[in-house]
């Protein structure tokens, strides 16, 4: 294994950014990882003001990702980045990651992957080309409670998965948020910044990918609904999927950002031939499972419950049982797990099975695909439209 941190070197992200930050504590929590140089900001002063704020170097303080992937490339190997983490709007994340790759870096980036599926596609041709690594933080399929469930499926545990029920509802977008100032819902209601769809590709996604993961079916078949209730949005904000997964499973997805009240209310229940599993956000640690012949069971993240849950869920916790852990520790299991991945590569290693439980480019074609295939089937008269990948 390698016996040094990480180097890191972060696109997006300066001091007026919320995800930059999510990112940087998520990278440093397990001390595998240094930020060693950004280009933090399209804003030359705030990028500037940004380096200074996280301690970086002037000289590995920069003005755009071109120069700091150059000159990073140049730099002695004992000094220059292992990898770049790609923070910026959906628009701003092929240019930087292709030429991250074409300059022998790994890639960590932002959901969803790129613009379009065309963009994706090249990035998977790419790292086939170069053996490089790319991590894609669906934060969501961190959590330990989740990867429990993928297990327990997996072993089959629940027989033949029948039904999936997947919901996401926010209510941040009630209003014509956009409007009045907020940054986030902005460059998020922007087709040229955000893409083709607005709610569905910001948090369908999400709820698409976990529930793919957690089942390890593809869907195979969709059916959409995209509406715009707020008057004046250029993008959809609510939207109802019907679902067909490759085994013959049926499913239901939700996703709105009119919700009014909700905050991240992400959702999901997969049934089978024996039973279910539910999982909420809200709850992280808890894991319900539901049987036919015997009452519900309680199961709850811990340290400490090794004995009765998966090393895939074990390896992820980390308190001890009721101590709880959300969101951040999620997110920093991705780069945990990427990082144990890319140290092995580099010190000529081998990753774990559990290591190597990661996203990747693969889903993030699929999240790409879903996206353009729910817009097809919402402005389409047909009832099923084909999920082509």
């Amino acid at each position: 294994m390698l016996n040094r941190k990480l180097r890191m070197g972060m696109i997006g992200g300066g001091k007026d950014a919320f995800i930059g930050a999510i990112h940087r504590f998520a990278a440093n929590m397990d001390g595998l990882i240094e930020l060693s140089c950004g280009a933090l900001s399209i804003n030359p002063q705030i990028a500037v003001e940004s380096g200074k704020m996280l301690f970086l170097p002037e000289d590995r303080t920069y003005l755009n990702y071109e120069e700091m992937i150059t000159k990073e490339a140049a730099l002695p190997a004992d000094k220059r980045i292992d990898f770049v983490t790609i923070v910026t709007p959906n628009f701003a994340h092929f240019a930087p990651a292709m030429m991250a790759l074409d300059h022998g870096f790994n890639v960590v980036i932002e959901k969803p992957i790129t613009f379009t599926l065309d963009e994706a596609k090249q990035l998977q041709q790419k790292l086939a080309e170069t053996g490089l690594l790319l991590c894609l933080t669906h934060t969501y399929s961190g959590y330990p409670m989740v990867k429990q469930a993928k297990q327990m499926v997996k072993e089959g545990v629940l027989g033949k998965i029948r039904k999936v029920w997947v919901e996401y509802p926010q209510g941040w977008l009630s209003k014509l948020s956009e409007r009045e100032g907020n940054a986030q819902a902005a460059w998020r209601t922007d087709p040229k910044r955000s893409g083709k769809s607005g709610c569905m590709g910001d948090i369908g996604t999400h709820a698409a990918h976990l529930a793919e993961y957690i089942t390890g079916l593809k869907i195979t078949q969709l059916c959409a609904d995209l509406n715009v209730m707020v008057e004046g949005r250029m993008l959809d904000d609510d939207g109802n999927v019907l679902l067909k997964f490759e085994n013959g499973a049926a499913g239901v997805l939700m996703a709105s950002q009119v919700a009014a009240g909700e905050e991240n209310a992400l959702k999901i229940r997969v049934y089978g031939e024996k039973g279910g599993l539910e999982w909420a956000q809200h709850e992280p640690n808890t894991l319900l499972a539901k049987w036919l012949d015997q009452p519900t069971q309680i199961l709850r993240a811990g340290g400490n419950y090794g004995d009765r849950l998966s090393s895939f869920a074990t390896k992820n916790c980390r308190t001890p049982g009721g101590h709880p852990e959300g969101y951040l520790e999620a997110f920093a299991n991705i780069y945990q797990n990427f990082a144990a991945t890319l140290s092995a590569k580099i010190g000529g290693g081998e990753p774990t099975a559990e290591n190597l439980d990661f996203p990747g480019v693969e889903d993030g074609i699929r999240g790409m695909a879903f996206i353009d295939n729910v817009v097809a089937s919402a402005q389409s008269d047909v009832k099923w439209t084909a999920h082509v990948v």
